[in-house]
């Protein structure tokens, strides 16, 4: 029975994979010039003699797509490891402080000084983590973390970083254009600049959660039992911490603020494969790629000509399902 379950979860990751892999080909072909599937595979494949099918997909559809998959997959893995941190499912980068942190470090050099552009991957970092650690020493009582703590710290924190997002907005209103779909996270203009800024970050995340997995499973058994098993509990919540807090700023310095996916996600992968994080951060990474890619594509051309960011969507689409999970009470 235990051999039939491990097969049967990694097959629902495997098929998840295969299954965003089918939707990016069809999300390339998508948009106010409609490409079939054999025009994709042939210009990808160097096969085809149509410049303008070269310019589509190369320089403006596929680069958007592949980061809409990369930025998925970290935001979700970025939820679930914060949700092993703190112990319940209501952690996620957005709620607990960590985008809107992220976001107004990144604001600060976009709007107040555009010359140090450079630098702003790593203030993302430091944004999202004293956030992070505002919002983990608020939360935090003698028997642990509940979902209530965790909420109001990360609306205090969520506010404050608003308070300062709107006072940019408002000093350097005259640079704010540029900025407005990055607040909304849109994936509109993103090119390869945008995807091989964060590529190598992503792909040193990944590597660094799969070896984060046995630490998940640990602490999600609670501070006693991976006390016990002679772990340092502290230690682990710090290095998830900063693991999490990597994936989700790297994130909202490439395309800005992308709310519910690290909640949502996690949930449902956890729903579907159990919370072994063995089957549960490999199902959150795909499913979080499939869903951000579904939510961009949806925007692009749902509504055209408009383009809609990919955060609005996932914001009309999350807070929801964030009812619908205290409705049921299922943390």
């Amino acid at each position: 029975m235990q051999v039939i379950r491990i097969s049967r979860n990694w097959t629902i990751v495997i098929v998840t994979f295969l299954l965003a892999i089918v939707a990016a080909i069809v999300a390339m072909g998508l948009g106010s010039v409609t490409l079939s599937i054999q025009d994709i595979l042939a210009t990808v494949f160097s096969t085809s003699s149509k410049a303008v099918n070269d310019t589509i997909i190369w320089d403006i559809r596929l680069p958007r797509v592949l980061l809409a998959l990369i930025i998925g997959a970290n935001i979700a893995i970025s939820g679930a490891l914060l949700q092993a941190v703190m112990g319940n499912p209501l952690a996620d980068p957005g709620l607990t402080g960590v985008t809107s942190g992220a976001a107004a470090c990144v604001l600060v050099i976009m709007l107040a000084a555009p010359k140090y552009t450079q630098f702003i991957p790593l203030a993302a970092f430091v944004g999202g983590l004293v956030a992070a650690s505002i919002v983990y020493a608020l939360a935090w009582r003698r028997n642990g973390i509940s979902p209530i703590t965790i909420i109001l710290s990360g609306v205090a924190v969520n506010a404050l970083c608003g308070g300062v997002i709107g006072c940019l907005t408002i000093l350097y209103s005259d640079r704010l254009p540029g900025a407005v779909q990055w607040l909304n996270g849109s994936l509109a203009a993103k090119g390869n600049k945008a995807l091989f800024m964060v590529f190598p970050y992503a792909m040193a995340g990944w590597i660094f959660s799969i070896f984060a997995i046995r630490k998940a499973n640990i602490i999600r058994l609670g501070e006693q039992v991976a006390s016990n098993l002679g772990e340092n509990v502290n230690r682990i919540r710090i290095l998830l911490s900063l693991l999490a807090v990597f994936l989700s700023a790297i994130s909202v310095a490439a395309i800005g603020m992308i709310g519910f996916v690290g909640l949502v996600v996690p949930h449902m992968a956890r729903l579907i494969v159990g919370s072994d994080y063995k089957y549960m951060l490999p199902m959150s990474m795909a499913l979080g790629a499939l869903v951000l890619l579904l939510a961009d594509t949806g925007g692009r051309t749902l509504f055209a000509p408009l383009d809609i960011p990919a955060g609005i969507l996932m914001a009309v689409i999350g807070a929801p399902y964030f009812l619908y999970l205290m409705r049921r009470r299922t943390f």
